[in-house]
């Protein structure tokens, strides 16, 4: 088991009846693939786990290798972008129910989320998820997000560009979770990321998950000419994630967050450190998710990140983690308002400026009396 870490704040939050630890939670993918690894981000001391997508155990999965590719810095070499085209989980959904079952026995006061992924059919959808609470998971994901493989047949992204199917299966899953709170993972493979999210919110979601990776082609072997991944001298578009989708995942926070006021949102995207993690909490996120940071940083990575955030609250005087959520979104204007607020600033500094012209126009003692605050 993980140290107890010694902070000066409280970092615990309560998200639609989730009490969280803290407020980072390992993103659904590989470091969260079953219950030995997940066990392992509670121990190293991560606040929640969104697990790997699941699905009932007919629905066909087969991963390919190699299935990552990575985008390095010109000169640091510094991996700055991560593709992958992995698929969701390709083990037996009751290889999940046990996991789940194991888990919440182990760890009880630990959240442990359940990420799903189906087809378009209420009674998938709807069994998938009460077994799930059956297995004693505290909430839900779901998965209108995965930008390649499964939206070929209509799940994924495919499905999470569709508002109308993004209610229907909310929806559904809604009513079959009890109370058990259910977020729905967005694409960012859209114009307008709000549309879907109002559509989830519509079907009763609790909150929303953003950003899932960017439909991408990380590069090509010029010595092959071969796409990367390659995989049998092939390759298929894939998920874009680290450090460059960042400004990304935050700007679609902040338009969410804006849009549907004091809405639960767990922010995601090149979360590599502490400062990352803030900046999406200040645009509005409660909770931040972690999946190719950890992936690559390893799980250890949440101490820097705990730590990192106990310091800023204490520096900048924040009480708890609810009270810095969103503290940066008032400053978000429109453009036509900061050319006016440019324009105010230069006429008031010509004025100050030319102030000194005015004198000698009329009498100097009324010219004095003008400018005195307590004639």
């Amino acid at each position: 088991m993980a140290q107890q870490r010694h902070t000066t704040n409280s970092l615990a939050i309560d998200v639609n009846g989730m009490q969280f630890d803290n407020p980072f939670v390992i993103g659904s993918g590989p470091p969260g693939t079953n219950a030995r690894s997940i066990a392992r981000c509670f121990d190293a001391g991560w606040g929640g786990v969104v697990a790997k997508t699941c699905a009932l155990s007919d629905t066909p999965v087969i991963n390919v290798t190699p299935r990552y590719g990575k985008l390095r810095s010109a000169k640091a070499n510094e991996v700055i972008g991560f593709q992958n085209i992995e698929l969701i989980s390709d083990r037996p959904f009751e290889d999940w129910e046990a996991d789940f079952r194991e888990l919440k026995a182990s760890y009880p006061d630990k959240i442990l989320i359940a990420s799903l992924m189906e087809s378009f059919h209420e009674t998938r959808w709807v069994e998938l998820t009460k077994r799930c609470v059956a297995a004693g998971v505290d909430g839900f994901e779901l998965n209108f997000s995965c930008p390649h493989g499964h939206p070929e047949t209509g799940m994924g992204a495919a499905m999470g560009q569709n508002p109308m199917m993004v209610e229907a299966v909310t929806r559904w899953v809604k009513a079959a979770a009890g109370n058990k709170p259910v977020w729905a993972k967005m694409t960012p493979n859209i114009t307008d990321i709000r549309v879907p999210a109002r559509a989830a919110f519509a079907g009763g979601a609790d909150g929303v998950s953003a950003i899932n990776t960017i439909l991408s082609i990380i590069g090509v072997d010029l010595q092959t000419l071969r796409p990367l991944p390659t995989v049998e001298g092939y390759s298929v578009p894939g998920g874009y994630s680290a450090q460059a989708v960042k400004p990304i995942g935050l700007r679609m926070v902040q338009e969410m967050a804006l849009d549907r006021p004091g809405a639960a949102i767990s922010g995601i995207g090149g979360v590599w450190k502490s400062a990352d993690a803030i900046e999406f909490l200040l645009l509005g996120a409660s909770t931040v998710q972690v999946c190719t940071g950890a992936m690559l940083l390893g799980y250890e990575m949440v101490e820097e990140l705990i730590d990192g955030l106990d310091k800023f609250m204490t520096d900048h005087n924040f009480a708890n983690v609810r009270s810095l959520v969103g503290a940066s979104l008032p400053y978000f204007t429109t453009h036509h308002h900061l050319v006016e607020l440019q324009e105010q600033k230069r006429a008031a500094t010509a004025a100050a400026r030319s102030r000194d012209l005015r004198w000698g126009q009329t009498r100097l003692q009324d010219e004095t009396a003008a400018i005195t605050s307590n004639e």
